[in-house]
Order: C-alpha cells, then structure tokens, then sequence
C-alpha cells in the first residue's frame, strides 16, 4: 500500500475511534444538559485537527517507531554482534549493550513524553514549588529506565514475569508506609502517566523483536510486559526520590540547629 494510501486508512480509522467521543459529547449536551454546544465551530475545528494528528500519529508508528525498535533489538541481539557462534549457546551476561540501550530508551523516551511533562508542571504549580517538575521527571525516568532493562533480562533468562511484577508492587506497598504522604498519589499517578505515546511504541517494539531473536523465547509470552515494568518501577523511583529528599532536608536542618548551639 501507498503512503497516501496508508496515510486515508488512518484518517478513517482515526475517524471511526473519535466517533464514540463525538456520541457521548453530543447526547449529553442536547439531551441531558439540553444547550448548545458552546463554541462550536472551534470545537469542530479542534476534533479536525485530533483526528489528523492521530491518523499522522499511527502512520508514523506504522513506519518509523515499531519498525526501528525492533530492528535495534535484533541488531543488539544477532550473534554476530554478539560476538557468538549461535544464539543457543549464548548466556544473558553476552547481552550488556542490549541492557545499556534499554535503559537509555526508557530514560530518553520519558523524559520527551508529553503527559509526564504536563503532570510535572500542574505538580510544581499545585505544590508552589515544594515538588520540582525537573526533579520528577528524572525520578521518573530513572525509573522506567531500570524497569524496561530489567524487562529486558527477564526475556533474555526466560524468568518469570509476574515474580517481577509482584515483586516490584510489595516494594511499592513498603515504600507507601515510610514516604511522605503528600507524595504517595503523585508517585502512584507517573506510573500510568509514562505508557503514553512516545514510550509505548518503543518500547513494546523493543520487547517484541528481542523475543523474536532469543531462542526459545514466544513474542506472545515473552514479547509483552515492558509496559507493565514501565509502569511500576517509576512509582518505586519517585517515592524513593521523596524519602530520600526528606532524609537530606531532616539531616540538613539537624546540622543547622547543632552548629546554632
């Protein structure tokens, strides 16, 4: 199929999934709320450029994003590179640079997300400043950094996924305990806020065509689940930020009253 071709089909697609947006909105403005639409041609307007921008948006996945995160994979994977004769015999201390490339496409991919930055500025503005959006954003990078390169091993040893997933949310439930409260929800929130369109795609591609290279791995079984470890490991990152910002200001304001007396 043709790039205009393919570039029409989304348009309809992006079409068909804003119409179930467009029912609600309209049935509850005339039948419940019984107005007008209130500035209507802008709204119009605004859902033109939604659905544009969505059907660009899923072509651009289509031929760029999922394609180059599993060609990466497969690159960093291949036995040439690897530097052994078959894959078979190739233990998962071989793979050091797919686990660096992992943490840097987790780290650089949600620092460029456009939820999380949108959720960093409304947290320094709700916080006046006590939360930094800059800081935030790095704990949660960090986080999902971690997250997808430990993903990463855990389709390269063939571990199991819900060991990992559990044991990353009992970390989460102990840290609830011990960090401060105003930070828990926040905390809990970048968790959802990092599987959003610029991480997801590469992610996702990442683990599939890694799964795809490592013999005796299903894309199906063990392809899926970065997301998942995206989303936990932030919310361990950003509360272990917090603890560890209140520990520095409690010890901070201990060496100020000690040299006082």
């Amino acid at each position: 199929m043709s790039t205009m071709g393919q570039l029409l089909s989304a348009l309809l697609a992006s079409v068909r999934d804003m119409l179930p947006i467009v029912l609600v909105i309209v049935v509850f403005q005339f039948l419940v709320l019984r107005t007008r639409i209130p500035n209507l041609r802008q709204v119009a307007a605004g859902f033109g450029f939604v659905v544009v921008g969505l059907a660009l948006f899923l072509l651009g996945l289509e031929m760029a994003l999922f394609p180059l995160g599993e060609a990466m994979a497969q690159q960093l994977a291949s036995p040439e590179f690897l530097g052994v004769g078959s894959l078979e015999t190739a233990r998962w201390t071989a793979y050091g640079w797919t686990y660096v490339f992992a943490f840097a496409i987790g780290v650089s991919t949600t620092i460029a997300e456009p939820a999380l930055i949108a959720v960093a500025q409304k947290a320094e503005a709700a916080s006046a400043g006590a939360v930094s959006g800059f800081g935030l954003r790095m704990a949660v990078a960090l986080g999902v950094g971690i997250g997808v390169m430990l993903g990463t091993f855990r389709i390269v040893a063939g571990w199991s996924l819900p060991a990992f997933i559990l044991a990353g949310y009992l970390v989460v439930v102990l840290q609830t305990f011990r960090a401060p409260k105003d930070i828990v929800p926040l905390a809990y929130d970048t968790g959802g806020v990092t599987t959003s369109t610029v991480t997801v795609p590469l992610v996702a591609a990442l683990g599939l065509g890694l799964a795809e290279q490592v013999p005796g791995r299903d894309p199906l079984v063990d392809g899926f689940g970065l997301i998942a470890f995206a989303s936990v490991f932030p919310i361990i990152s950003v509360l272990a930020y917090a603890q560890l910002a209140r520990w520095w200001q409690s010890r901070t304001h201990n060496q100020s009253k000690t040299q006082e007396v």
